[in-house]
């Protein structure tokens, strides 16, 4: 008789809870929508928010899953994000209209970052092949649109440069035969590198040789050495398939520089863990006969005290 009397409650609560919601959608007082993308269906599309462009409702909540498979990852772009936001702190998402971003790391929902206002923001990308978008309107303003973004299921980590190398998650080879130079640039670039991601860039030369790389932009989170007693983000080169101690490891915000092999080959690391984030890398590459080569070894009390004394030349 108790058991009874308890899911006879149990049913009449949640009949009324939703009789409620269902009344408060037909009056336009609150909107709820689950939206799941599959890349089985579609690999890009148009992601965008209630109505838009016209105003979303007040106390509207969105989700938008965002599943993918294997390889792949997925990255949003933003056209239009204008949300109602107050003037006291335009910078603050916390407790007003927003989009927050997650992804899965080790089996948990975790932020990666949120957005309010208008100011659309820089694109975004998964670590692995899921990704989560949550929206929600608290006010409705007239001349609040909400969002309107693009995404996109993709194994190339946003990198359009190389040509990509199947046997690793994240590889793409340069070869001097193909075109003797070009740019490369981080995960997601000029976005948020997506987080426990591990790239390689191979450059392969002609035995007459070397390739010069020139680092045009760098921001790495990470504080020096660089190793994983700091929980530090980084990059790493070497004119090896292993690790190569002439070179140290590059993490942090820094100023343009330049990195020369030794060999005809070379190898460059780019390896981010599931905690911070940062815009990454946006560097050229060139290859040169040996006897263009220009490499100088830069002596530590000569500008690169940061990084010890490497193949590395800080450009002034």
């Amino acid at each position: 008789m108790l058991l009874r009397t308890f899911w006879w409650l149990v049913c009449t609560s949640s009949a009324t809870l939703g009789a409620q919601r269902a009344k408060e959608l037909g009056d336009g007082k609150a909107s709820l929508c689950d939206i799941v993308y599959n890349s089985d269906t579609t690999k890009t599309g148009i992601v965008m928010s209630p109505g838009y462009p016209n105003p979303y409702p007040s106390r509207t909540h969105c989700t938008y899953d965002f599943q993918g498979r294997g390889k792949e990852r997925v990255q949003v772009i933003f056209q239009d994000l204008n949300l109602f936001h107050s003037q006291s702190n335009p910078n603050d998402c916390e407790g007003v209209d927003s989009l927050v971003a997650f992804v899965n790391i080790d089996g948990k929902k975790d932020k990666i970052d949120s957005f309010c206002g208008d100011i659309p923001p820089r694109p975004i990308m998964s670590n692995g092949p899921r990704l989560s978008l949550e929206f929600q309107g608290l006010t409705s303003s007239r001349h609040s649109r909400g969002f309107k973004a693009t995404y996109t299921f993709m194994e190339n980590f946003g990198i359009t440069t190389g040509r990509q190398e199947g046997q690793y998650p994240c590889a793409f080879v340069f070869n001097s035969n193909e075109t003797r130079n070009g740019t490369f640039t981080s995960p997601n670039y000029p976005g948020l590198y997506p987080r426990a991601t591990e790239c390689y860039y191979f450059f392969n030369g002609q035995s007459n040789e070397r390739v010069h790389l020139h680092f045009h932009f760098f921001d790495v989170e990470g504080v020096l050495p660089c190793e994983a007693i700091s929980a530090s983000d980084y990059v790493e080169f070497s004119n090896y398939m292993t690790r190569d101690r002439k070179y140290p490891r590059h993490c942090g915000q820094l100023k343009e520089f330049d990195v020369y092999s030794e060999r005809k080959f070379f190898r460059v690391t780019f390896k981010s863990n599931d905690r911070l984030d940062a815009t990454g890398f946006n560097a050229s590459y060139v290859f040169l006969d040996e006897e263009e080569n220009y490499t100088m070894k830069i002596p530590a009390s000569n500008g690169s005290a940061r990084h010890g004394e490497a193949f590395v030349k800080l450009v002034n």
